[in-house]
């Protein structure tokens, strides 16, 4: 254990003196934080160059100092007007019009509840839909044609909203709002991204053990090292040396993405994030990262230089990538067949587990039992087998070992 922290040590140092990795610490949350900022930059211009609808009224009712209320309310860009035009006559006035309307209120919005209107070609396509804003004031005004008092005016106009109940006597439990799904779902969402963001943070990391051991043997200073500690203490030294490098990374990248997040973002992230079922969800990440690791570091012992890794190397890259292919069957089903046994294959457990917690209201604890004993007894197997590969492999010069040579060292 003491040599395996001293290999620790070196890794984390040599890492963290190097300029690549430096400039990647730093250029991963720089590259997020961009697309956040080029996104409100975007967004920002796009709300600027919005055209200005001109709307003219021919308004008989009387209604358009309310209409002008309604729509100043609303936030919508239209330029509203009255006008004295006729019906017959409107059709040439839009001919040579951008972004014009014409409305004829009149008794037919009471008796038939019908408002002629005319647009020009080039209309906003939405503005149709937008227009529903107006009825609330044509209905008052139809009901108080009907002799209604001001509060059944008042309630009709009102209208009806459905809310989620509870059967429960607790108060506070049947006290209801619409925000509240969005509150449940933002505390299953934002516990696992943030675990989800760790596990890719110290797997992209530890893919780099690749080209560390790639680099050891390149140089020829394997047998150096080895002369002074065994090949399990390098081997696990470099899985716990780039663990604390991916930690690092993820660290810098939260505490530099996170303040933006806040600021773009109007949700308490704080508040869902520190909640007790954290803990598992990282520890689900640390164990998916555990389970890379050891396969990332024999099979890079296997290697004589990265540049001439053959197929079954660069298949062995895409294992963390697995995942993706349940990504659609999870999302549409967290409690389906086939998000099941993507739970249960050791290689997509870490990343459909974290995607079904995130996504699921009332956790499977038998199945998170299972599935993180899987994946417990997976890191043990495959930190053996690749032990065995990497104390034959590290040594190994010339060629790149074929699958059947590495099969013959696993059953030795």
């Amino acid at each position: 254990m003491r040599n395996t922290m001293k290999v620790a040590k070196w890794e984390i140092k040599r890492n963290l003196k190097n300029k690549t990795f430096l400039i990647g610490l730093f250029l991963t949350p720089a590259i997020i934080i961009g697309f956040m900022v080029l996104g409100t930059l975007f967004g920002d211009s796009e709300e600027e160059e919005t055209a200005v609808t001109t709307i003219y009224i021919q308004d008989q009712l009387d209604i358009f100092p309310v209409i002008e209320e309604t729509v100043s309310q609303s936030g919508l860009n239209w330029d509203l007007q009255m006008t004295e035009i006729e019906e017959s006559e409107v059709q040439n006035a839009i001919e040579n019009s951008e972004n014009t309307a014409y409305l004829f209120i009149d008794e037919r919005a009471i008796d038939e509840g019908i408002v002629p209107v005319y647009t020009s070609e080039e209309i906003d396509p939405f503005f149709t839909n937008q227009l529903q804003l107006l009825e609330t004031p044509l209905q008052t005004i139809q009901m108080q044609q009907l002799d209604l008092s001001e509060e059944e005016i008042a309630t009709l106009s009102r209208g009806v909203m459905f809310q989620e109940a509870s059967n429960e006597t607790d108060e506070s439990s049947t006290e209801t709002t619409t925000s509240g799904f969005n509150e449940g779902l933002m505390e299953r969402i934002i516990p696992g991204a943030f675990a989800g963001f760790i596990m890719l943070s110290i797997v992209f990391t530890g893919m780099a053990i690749f080209q560390s051991a790639s680099q050891e043997k390149k140089d020829k200073i394997a047998e150096i090292i080895l002369s002074s500690l065994t090949p399990a203490d390098l081997m696990q030294g470099k899985i716990v040396g780039y663990f604390v490098l991916g930690i690092i990374q993820a660290v810098v990248s939260i505490a530099l993405v996170l303040p933006v997040l806040l600021w773009r973002i109007d949700i308490p992230i704080v508040d869902y994030l520190f909640v007790p079922e954290l803990v598992i969800l990282i520890a689900i990440a640390i164990l998916g990262f555990l389970l890379f690791a050891s396969i990332f570091v024999g099979i890079g012992a296997t290697m004589t230089d990265m540049t001439t890794a053959g197929n079954f190397q660069g298949m062995v890259m895409m294992l963390p990538f697995l995942p993706f292919i349940f990504i659609g069957p999870v999302t549409s089903d967290p409690s389906g067949l086939m998000a099941q046994i993507g739970t249960y294959i050791p290689f997509t457990t870490p990343g459909v587990l974290l995607l079904r917690l995130s996504m699921l209201e009332e956790w499977p604890w038998i199945e998170i039992i299972i599935a993180v004993a899987i994946l417990i007894v997976s890191v043990w197997i495959f930190m053996k087998l690749a032990g065995k590969i990497f104390k034959v492999g590290i040594l190994m010069y010339g060629k790149n070992a074929t699958p059947g040579e590495i099969w013959k060292w696993l059953r030795a």
